[in-house]
């Protein structure tokens, strides 16, 4: 036997082998294809979290220690369909001794797009609403207030869960935290400045 002949049936056979797993790839491809695009649109969505209050991302001063203290206005869209209850937190990541918290507002009704300026600090409302303690060590909003010649951002994060949080009144942002992990289907952010 040459040595064409002996090369030749290990490259019909080479041959055969890449057109099978080519077939194979396309035949398996496209059940895994529809697979990933559907794990995609399963994935949280976003939620657009604005406030009319904040000048193009700077924190007016009547939002803050150094004015009324009073919460800002926020809105939001529509979260996702399974949506119970909202919940956002207010973090000021730039705090010298780490993170400080600044509001922490849980069990909002899905129904809810927005709070409204100077909202009460009261710690539970009729509709479900509850509010938890700040690191100021009160409960509600309790505005920026950096250090003197220092900005800070100061972080909005709105959830929406498929479930109620089972916690009280005056929880703090860890227990809140904690309770809504493995119920987040979308997650909105905005971050304001504030300097003194």
């Amino acid at each position: 036997m040459s040595a064409a002949n002996f090369v030749r049936p290990e490259t019909e056979c080479s041959r055969r082998l890449e057109l099978r797993l080519a077939l194979a790839m396309i035949v398996f491809a496209i059940p895994f294809h529809v697979g990933c695009h559907r794990a995609a649109q399963a994935l949280p969505n976003a939620l657009n979290l604005y406030s009319a209050g904040l000048n193009n991302g700077s924190i007016p001063a009547t939002y803050t220690c150094d004015g009324a203290n009073t919460s800002p206005a926020l809105a939001w869209s529509a979260p996702p369909v399974g949506t119970v209850s909202l919940a956002l937190i207010l973090t000021d990541p730039d705090a010298p001794q780490g993170t400080f918290v600044h509001w922490v507002v849980y069990n909002l009704p899905a129904t809810a797009r927005s709070l409204p300026a100077a909202f009460s600090a009261q710690p539970q409302f009729a509709d479900g609403i509850r509010q938890g303690r700040n690191d100021f060590d009160d409960m509600g909003y309790g505005g920026p207030c950096p250090p003197v010649h220092s900005e800070h951002r100061y972080v909005f994060d709105l959830y929406a869960l498929d479930a109620t949080l089972s916690l009280a009144s005056g929880a703090t942002r860890s227990q809140v935290e904690n309770a809504l992990t493995g119920h987040v289907l979308a997650r909105g952010r905005l971050i304001g400045r504030y300097s003194r």
